[in-house]
């Protein structure tokens, strides 16, 4: 069995955090997604795989590289070209097109292969996956979840009767004209002669287009409803509940990284904390080479990334800030994702730093924003006053 995860989109409703990530390498936990997905496929033995990349493709490949630390081959389609001033110009060819595109270049989907999107996190049972598949003679399948119903506008909708032959699939419909509320998990076991279905002179879904042709055509085409832990990032709001899922420990085989100092306190190599008036209820984790100052506060769930530097009597609480971020003195951040210049509430609202009056972090590698922390402290000591940068 090989593998393809489906990497090539912009992840527009991640926004700021794909601003300067691929979706794929949204960290959990510190790892990329699809850290997790290509470590949960060479498990189960699979080894070939391949990522269809484009949006900031550089970025995936240069953290993976060929697979060699993962025990698996990995291979690249960079869908996009380079244009007359040599910039490279991302041009995804839909989930079905990539796939398409990487059998016409080398045939590499000669055996039965899963298709994963590489933007959740996942603990299914691959080898029950594909014996389904076998036994029920299955020229394509797909894994799904059960949602509310409420939900089912975010997913494509999968309609089925009892056997498990699908006889339609929605993508993205209303609740009202939604048939069903099973859903695609982008999780798809296919044999080669699928490909054979898709077109080459074109972009091509696999949700919108190639499902509804399969299902259109009559095909051994099944849906699985398989019990396992699904983890699905489709927004900022998603990641924040699934970051302290995550921290609580309500993910099964995901572990805080680093040491564990206390009960519910986790720190990275060279973390330098002042414990004078300092108070951290976890779980919370604190990045190595962090500083956190005294007088500061910080609730849990609570990822506190790398480099990062908490000001004397700040307060951080429920929050994901990623690394290098310089948490201003007297500043609170309730339930909120700072990535860079962005901050994220848990409703979903974005606000850039300079939407903030007296600015409320800054990058904690800036030599000139730690200078004017440290007058600041200093004034703050003379004249017993705090106040925000």
């Amino acid at each position: 069995m090989k593998a393809m995860i489906l990497a090539a989109g912009k992840g527009t409703r991640v926004r700021p955090l794909t601003y300067d990530l691929p979706k794929p390498m949204i960290p959990i936990l510190g790892k990329p997604v699809m850290a997790y997905l290509i470590e949960h496929l060479a498990k189960y033995g699979i080894k070939e795989i391949m990522v269809n990349v484009s949006y900031l493709h550089e970025k995936i490949e240069d953290y993976f590289g060929e697979g060699h630390q993962y025990g698996v081959q990995i291979g690249y389609s960079f869908e996009g070209y380079t244009n007359n001033e040599g910039e490279v110009v991302p041009e995804p060819l839909g989930s079905a097109g990539g796939m398409k595109k990487i059998q016409k270049f080398g045939g590499f989907f000669d055996e039965t292969t899963i298709v994963l999107c590489g933007d959740a996190l996942i603990d299914l049972d691959i080898k029950s996956a594909l014996f389904e598949h076998k036994r029920k003679g299955a020229l394509a399948s797909v894994v799904t979840k059960e949602v509310p119903w409420e939900s089912v506008s975010s997913y494509g909708v999968v309609v089925s009767d009892k056997s498990g032959r699908i006889q339609s699939f929605q993508e993205k419909p209303s609740q009202e004209e939604a048939l069903s509320n099973f859903v695609s998990t982008g999780i798809y076991i296919f044999e080669p002669e699928v490909l054979d279905l898709i077109p080459s002179d074109r972009p091509f879904d696999i949700g919108s287009e190639l499902f509804p042709l399969l299902a259109e055509k009559g095909l051994p085409f099944y849906s699985q409803q398989r019990p396992f832990n699904w983890i699905d990032i489709g927004s900022v709001k998603d990641y924040w509940e699934v970051c302290q899922s995550v921290l609580m420990g309500e993910v099964a085989h995901l572990d805080v990284p680093g040491i564990q100092l206390e009960e519910g306190l986790w720190v990275g190599l060279n973390t330098a904390i002042d414990w004078k008036g300092t108070r951290i209820q976890g779980p919370v984790y604190i990045g190595s080479g962090s500083r956190i100052e005294s007088g500061v506060t910080i609730v849990g769930p609570t990822w506190i990334g790398h480099g990062s530097h908490i000001c004397q009597g700040a307060t951080v609480v429920r929050s994901v800030l990623f690394e290098y971020t310089r948490v201003l003195p007297d500043v609170s951040l309730n339930e909120m994702i700072v990535f860079k210049d962005y901050s994220v509430d848990r409703s979903g609202d974005m606000r850039h730093v300079s939407e903030y009056t007296d600015g409320e972090w800054s990058n904690a590698r800036d030599r000139r924003a730690k200078r004017r922390v440290d007058n600041s402290s200093e004034v703050n000591q003379e004249e017993k006053v705090l106040k925000i940068i």
